[in-house]
């Protein structure tokens, strides 16, 4: 049964996550949040100024007001008229309630009375309020009594807030362009970030013909800084390693004729039963001397930007048996390589001399190894999952390596265990050699911990 899918984490968490990882995001939320407490503390400041200072400047006009109010509403004799205070609320967004001994009449019976007016006994005048706490300076304002004993109360009507609704609606809209607007003048100040991102991700991947756009390169921001001194480290980088890469050619090309005179000397020296065994310890020393300069001559010409290939039609599978038997000359363990090889693998176009040489060095680390190791090396050869391309792996049986080791093993002259790889005679190319060979045809590297034994996984998609 196959695993089933985890299950997506709840969209809170996403949230986080996406607004932890973004400074655009977090500008934008730094920016509302200011703009809230901005607006806050405007606003608070404008009701507490308006608090302290209405009694002094509002309250003699809103008495005034509510007087002459209270006198339209009563008649020439002081009883209070009830056809003058509809037509008062019919012309101003009020409420008036009449109550006494001979009239009880509410203009807007369905509005909920204020709370300060709420199971209020009736009768009684401006003294009444005393007890009434903050609410006594409404009551004082907002209340009249009449000559023959009726109290008119005067609110504002409900209708006058009935617009409350849609001017939150346009609040909000506002706020949310305002918002909109705002992320998108951060999206577009930090678009640069992102292209610093994408050149460091070029940079480190080698690349170094793209530089950074700088914007506004005649006067730089500081994003614009930044990037250019980017670009001048990756320039430095880059004449760096082509100065290191020139000085490699050069060294191995110069080491090639000196060392092949010492093995047309060493092999001209007379044969004895004192001089063979050290002749034949020099050839071998010479052979490896060879083998690590052609090694670090072929890693010079993968690794640079214009690696050319000469493909032609090949069977993987013959190649691989012939390599095994080349190997066997020289190393009597890989006579018992294991081939695994699936059938009716296509002949694809590949580069027969850099795949054998991938193959050559896979087969002889896992010998090197894993070659003691009660169970021989396996080489498997396999179709991709697409159908187009072979997938070689190579396993041995031996130690493996530490798993914090593994991202490097395909790094140049990495060796994880340097006194055994010195005694069986590596130099840490191998693998890196392995590694250029598959991404020079287009395809991966992989090494993983089999355990028991290492396993290395290369994939050579066809042409």
């Amino acid at each position: 049964m196959s695993a089933s899918a985890p299950a997506p984490s709840p969209w809170y968490r996403r949230a986080l996550h996406a607004l932890r990882c973004s400074l655009k995001l977090r500008m934008v939320l730094v920016f509302l949040l200011l703009a809230m407490a901005m607006s806050f503390t405007f606003i608070s400041g404008a009701q507490k100024a308006f608090s302290v200072g209405w009694r002094e400047a509002a309250r003699p006009l809103l008495m005034d007001y509510v007087d002459r109010l209270a006198g339209e509403v009563s008649a020439g004799d002081g009883s209070p008229n009830v056809e003058r205070a509809l037509a008062i609320t019919q012309r101003l967004p009020l409420t008036i309630d009449i109550v006494g001994p001979r009239v009880n009449w509410r203009s807007h019976p369905e509005q909920e009375r204020p709370h300060w007016l709420r199971d209020r006994p009736r009768g009684g005048g401006r003294d009444d309020a005393a007890g009434w706490g903050d609410d006594k300076d409404w009551q004082q304002l907002l209340q009249r009594t009449t000559a023959d004993g009726h109290r008119i109360e005067f609110g504002l009507s409900d209708a006058a807030f009935e617009r409350r609704p849609r001017l939150v609606g346009y609040t909000l809209t506002a706020l949310l362009i305002l918002t909109l607007l705002a992320f998108l003048y951060v999206r577009r100040l930090l678009r640069p970030l992102d292209h610093i991102r994408q050149g460091a991700l070029r940079f480190g991947a080698g690349e170094f013909g793209q530089p950074i756009p700088v914007r506004h390169p005649q006067r730089p921001d500081e994003l614009g800084e930044l990037a250019a001194t980017i670009n001048t480290m990756g320039q430095d980088i880059h004449q760096m390693l082509e100065a290191q890469r020139a000085l490699l050619l050069a060294i191995s090309h110069e080491l090639r004729s000196p060392l092949t005179r010492a093995r047309l000397n060493t092999e001209l020296l007379p044969e004895s039963d004192e001089i063979t065994p050290q002749r034949e310890a020099l050839l071998r020393d010479l052979s490896e001397m060879a083998r690590l300069i052609s090694d670090l001559l072929e890693s010079e010409r993968l690794a640079g930007r214009h690696a050319a290939l000469h493909r032609e039609p090949t069977d993987p599978v013959a190649l691989a048996r012939e390599v095994i038997d080349e190997l066997a000359t020289t190393q009597p363990a890989a006579r018992g390589i294991q081939l695994h090889a699936a059938t009716g693998l296509p002949v694809l176009a590949l580069d027969p001399i850099r795949v054998r040489l991938l193959l050559r060095n896979l087969l002889d680390n896992a010998l090197r190894h894993g070659g003691s190791a009660p169970r021989p090396v396996e080489l498997h050869v396999r179709a991709l999952a697409t159908g187009q391309g072979i997938e070689l792996e190579v396993r041995d049986h031996g130690p493996g390596v530490p798993d914090d080791q593994l991202p490097h093993l395909a790094q140049a002259f990495f060796r994880p265990d340097t006194a055994r790889t010195r005694s069986a005679g590596g130099v840490g190319l191998g693998l890196y050699l392995c590694r250029l060979v598959a991404q020079a045809h287009g395809g991966t590297f992989a090494v993983r911990n089999a355990k028991p034994g290492l396993a290395v996984t290369v994939s050579l998609p066809g042409a």
